[in-house]
């Protein structure tokens, strides 16, 4: 059963978060609520990644407060609720000795505890994921062998498997060609639309994520939170944003 919505998923005001007195993160302040489609950008080194591990407890910040499904951070348990696919997870070694079945199984092993008994709710739950990311058709294969495509969805068919009711992803189509992307943000925006599962994602693709989003998150040190996605990818925004020359194709289009 899905969280009462009217609670936040995340809660965040007044965060900030500095190392060896260089501020990473300044006065950031937001809240995600049930079934949103977020996405996040930002130049390399602006704090992305960094606000994200706040959220999910991997750092402590230097100040401010986090409440997840309206608890603080520090007496927040049910880890399960919550999706993760990191950076450079479908990065997987070829001699690697692991199924695809045996990776998405530890999406329940996590949360279980590895010398749990397998029941047939997690064996629903498992083949459940992989049916979702649509890898059925994978479950024997050796998942070092698979296009990163292929493994871009293993991964996050690990993340639903103890199914959550808010995904995240850091940058989860790095080096996968773009027909797997736009095949992956087809299942991401299904996972959305049927499921209600809360998708949060730092993203490079600023051609295409406004097509899909909701709402749009901007980090280069401060945040800025836009309702209307389509309204921030101007040019001059996302100059001043990444601080660079950027040109943005507008009419650009990607077809599921």
């Amino acid at each position: 059963m899905l969280t009462n919505f009217k609670i936040p998923i995340f809660d965040v005001k007044n965060l900030n978060y500095s190392i060896n007195g260089t501020n990473i993160l300044s006065n950031i302040s937001l809240k995600i609520f049930n079934a949103q489609y977020i996405a996040i950008i930002g130049p390399n080194g602006g704090g992305k990644t960094t606000l994200i591990r706040l959220l999910l407890g991997l750092e402590e910040p230097s100040f401010g407060e986090i409440k997840i499904f309206g608890k603080k951070l520090k007496d927040f348990k049910d880890w399960h609720k919550i999706g993760y696919v990191p950076q450079r997870a479908s990065h997987v070694d070829a001699s690697f000795p692991a199924t695809v079945l045996d990776i998405v199984s530890m999406g329940r092993i996590s949360q279980k505890g590895f010398f749990s008994k397998t029941t047939n709710e997690d064996n629903k739950a498992v083949y459940g994921a992989m049916q979702k990311m649509d890898i059925l058709d994978l479950k024997d294969k050796i998942v070092g062998t698979l296009s990163g495509g292929q493994k871009q969805r293993v991964m996050c068919a690990r993340a639903l498997a103890s199914k959550p009711e808010v995904l995240i992803l850091d940058e989860p189509n790095t080096g996968v060609d773009a027909i797997s992307q736009n095949r992956f943000y087809s299942l991401l925006k299904e996972l959305n639309n049927k499921e209600k599962i809360t998708i949060v994602f730092i993203t490079h693709d600023v051609g295409v994520i406004a097509d899909d989003i909701a709402r749009l998150f901007t980090v280069n040190q401060k945040l800025t939170i836009c309702n209307n996605p389509k309204q921030i990818l101007s040019c001059k925004e996302m100059s001043e944003l990444y601080g660079i020359d950027a040109h943005l194709l507008h009419n650009h289009k990607h077809k599921h």
